[in-house]
């Protein structure tokens, strides 16, 4: 008896000591799931600029999707996960998560990304609220293009547009704006890591913020869905190298300059590539790739056809992807290149057969 009640005073007080677990602080949209008969391609999650990034079949965007969402644990979610949501005629709607350790709340874009026309003049930027970098948005103001941008502001850039390597810039060949890369200097805090310059880049696809650090090549997600098959890609650019080309670890190659790099890549989706195999997979069916990547004073026009692997024409599948890069310096990506590169590009397009 004396030991039955000594056990359930030990109960008691252990009850007293252990508090209530804090309520959950985080309002993340974690998974957002469609059917995948109403897709063109992988539905994408941008936790940086909280934007859901969805490829729908044209009878999908006519009649509306009914998503499963899963969120942070104890958040709530309006609209509610299982409810129908329609677009009727326009190309976003938004979700409002709240924490459960209110009052934090996020609210995410889901956008459809068009891509019946691959014609880009660069003509529209908007600004990161909270880094301050540029991107590029379409005129229904969809997110087709992306850069290393996201990612560069991890490194500890300052928050202004113009510190970080890709930009837009009223230096263009048709209109008011085109896009600008250059390459920059690390940060003290990349160079850490040993990254001591980063270069300007745009491309079509996303960016994965979550393996940046852990696989910087993987960070980049290129392709959207493309229906047909592509003939040419087109363009305009002008570029500069800049002064001393360096490797990845700051020792300067003498006698070498910089590259500029531009390219289109057509491959089997619907999963995208990243930087570890944008040209290596076999999944890859056709490329256009600039030869020339040396110094343009003025702007040059580009036309250059796709080559297609073995010469063979595949169908023309609702599962195919295509990507474009263009960066200042071709070997970026490892980090190399000149400080100071600069690569404009505009008026770029993909002819179809």
């Amino acid at each position: 008896m004396r030991l039955t009640v000594l056990l359930f005073a030990v109960v008691l007080c252990l009850n007293s000591c252990i508090k209530d677990a804090p309520a959950n602080p985080e309002a993340d949209i974690e998974s957002f799931e469609i059917d995948p008969k109403l897709l063109t391609g992988q539905t994408f999650i941008d936790q940086v600029n909280r934007k859901i990034l969805v490829y729908l079949t044209k009878e999908a965007y006519e009649t509306g999707i009914t998503p499963t969402i899963t969120i942070s644990k104890n958040a709530t979610i309006t609209p509610a996960s299982g409810q129908k949501i329609t677009f009727n005629g326009k190309n976003e709607v938004t979700y409002t998560v709240a924490a459960a350790q209110h009052p934090n709340q996020k609210t995410y874009t889901v956008q459809v990304v068009n891509v019946g026309d691959w014609h880009f003049e660069f003509e529209k930027w908007l600004q990161n609220t909270d880094d301050k970098y540029e991107y590029p948005v379409e005129d229904d103001l969809s997110t087709l293009w992306t850069s290393g941008n996201p990612g560069i502001a991890l490194s500890g850039v300052p928050q202004d547009p113009l510190a970080y390597p890709t930009r837009s810039t009223t230096d263009g060949y048709l209109g008011t704006k085109a896009a600008e890369m250059v390459t920059i200097k690390g940060t003290p805090l990349s160079a850490i890591v040993g990254i001591y310059l980063y270069s300007g880049s745009v491309f079509i696809g996303n960016f994965n913020p979550s393996v940046v650090l852990i696989k910087p090549l993987a960070a980049t997600e290129f392709g959207a869905p493309y229906v047909g098959l592509p003939a040419r890609f087109t363009g305009y650019y002008k570029y500069t190298p800049g002064a001393a080309y360096q490797d990845e670890n700051q020792n300067i190659i003498a006698g070498k300059t910089d590259e500029c790099a531009i390219y289109a890549v057509l491959f089997e989706g619907p999963e995208r590539l990243d930087g570890t195999n944008i040209h290596t997979s076999e999944r890859v069916i056709a490329t256009a790739t600039l030869s020339d990547g040396s110094a343009k004073t003025n702007f040059t026009k580009f036309d250059i056809p796709f080559v297609y692997k073995n010469g063979q024409l595949p169908a023309a599948n609702k599962n195919l992807m295509l990507a474009i890069v263009a960066s200042s310096s071709k070997d970026g990506d490892h980090y190399k290149g000149a400080i100071g590169s600069r690569l404009v590009v505009d008026n770029l397009s993909v002819i179809p057969k």
